[in-house]
């Protein structure tokens, strides 16, 4: 098949291997024994005591190169940026600390770049990619590998607590040894960034950490829990609730084929962010009685963001009753949302909310 990526040449600033590196043989070369090595190794023939190891790296050649055997462009419909440099995928690796014997899950895995990353490291991966043909694409790359699932579903819909089940029970038949949690670890599609923390971060009972490269606004964002800022908003109480969360380092968009854009209102290009989660165990959730009735009222709160509290909970329970638990929590009865850190709004809801 012609090249259909061929006349996209890389960016000057796009990280290039060095010109003394040895010759690439593609993104498929793959070998069933692992190796301390972050990158993919190549054995030689030994024609003497030592053995000779060609270090292959996920470039832009290699990106496009992988892309071009399965006819594809990145679909902006899937939010699809396609990592450059290998050295950001160990350094998101080493980010979420992946240890040998360690269960990751990879949402939206594309060319295999970060898979690779995490198979040298140790992991055993279940990578769940919604595109068919990239699927595909990394089933065939890591194919003699006993240690890489890869599903073709898309996570949002999918029943990650059964496919990890099954990874652990067939860990457990082959090395006697299960891990008691798993980690995500991804490069994921910006355009379902939230929706997949929202489905991920209330799983403390099974993942240990969330390690997500993300959009940088919406990564200081999610971080950031600033009250009184305009930032300030229900994920950040979401996320704080469920989990610990740190910026970990800035991704600058020239890592990336092509480079992400958004629009609000004007299309320009955006830079990238790693943001670690640490998932709080059940017991360490703050004490409400229903985290489902907490985040509705929360939600509501915010509703009318610049509103008082007394009028935008008022469906709940009567003002003079909203006012008296704010001010028996320490707060100013004329309290807006933005006004209220986590903890602030616990104390509210097991005020005013009956179990």
């Amino acid at each position: 098949m012609p090249s259909l990526l061929h006349p996209m040449l890389p960016l000057s600033s796009t990280p290039k291997p060095p010109a003394n590196s040895p010759a690439y043989d593609g993104p498929f070369a793959v070998h069933s024994t692992r190796t301390k090595s972050l990158h993919t190794v190549a054995a030689v023939p030994k024609t003497t005591s030592e053995t000779r190891i060609n270090k292959a790296e996920d470039d832009y050649h290699a990106t496009v190169k992988a892309l071009n055997s399965k006819g594809r462009f990145p679909r902006k419909s899937l939010g699809q940026h396609y990592m450059l440099n290998s050295e950001v995928n160990d350094q998101l690796v080493a980010a979420a600390d992946v240890q040998e014997g360690d269960l990751v899950v990879e949402i939206g895995p594309g060319t295999g770049s970060l898979t690779n990353v995490l198979v040298n490291s140790g992991a055993t991966v279940l990578a769940i990619e919604k595109d068919p043909y990239m699927a595909a694409l990394v089933t065939e790359r890591f194919s003699s590998l006993d240690y890489v699932k890869v599903l073709q579903e898309d996570f949002t819909k999918c029943h990650i607590r059964s496919h990890l089940s099954a990874v652990l029970q067939s860990r457990m038949n082959s090395s006697g040894v299960k891990p008691k949690y798993a980690k995500v670890v991804s490069n994921l599609p910006f355009n379902i960034s939230t929706e997949v923390i929202k489905q991920l971060l209330p799983m403390g009972d099974i993942f240990s950490e969330v390690v997500l490269l993300l959009q940088e606004e919406a990564a200081v964002r999610m971080v950031d829990s600033s009250l009184r800022s305009s930032e300030y908003r229900p994920i950040n109480i979401f996320i704080n609730f469920y989990s610990d969360p740190e910026y970990k380092f800035k991704v600058p968009r020239t890592n990336f084929f092509p480079q992400p854009k958004v629009s609000a209102p004007f299309i320009f290009t955006v830079d990238a962010a790693v943001v670690s989660f640490r998932l709080k165990q059940p017991v360490d959730y703050p004490p409400v009685s229903s985290a489902k009735s907490f985040f509705s009222m929360v939600n509501c709160a915010f509703n009318g963001k610049r509103k008082m509290l007394r009028k935008t909970l008022q469906h709940i329970c009567p003002s003079l009753e909203i006012e008296e638990a704010l001010v028996s929590a320490g707060l100013p009865s004329t309290s807006r949302p933005e006004e209220l850190a986590l903890y602030d709004f616990v104390r509210l809801h097991n005020s005013i909310v009956k179990p």
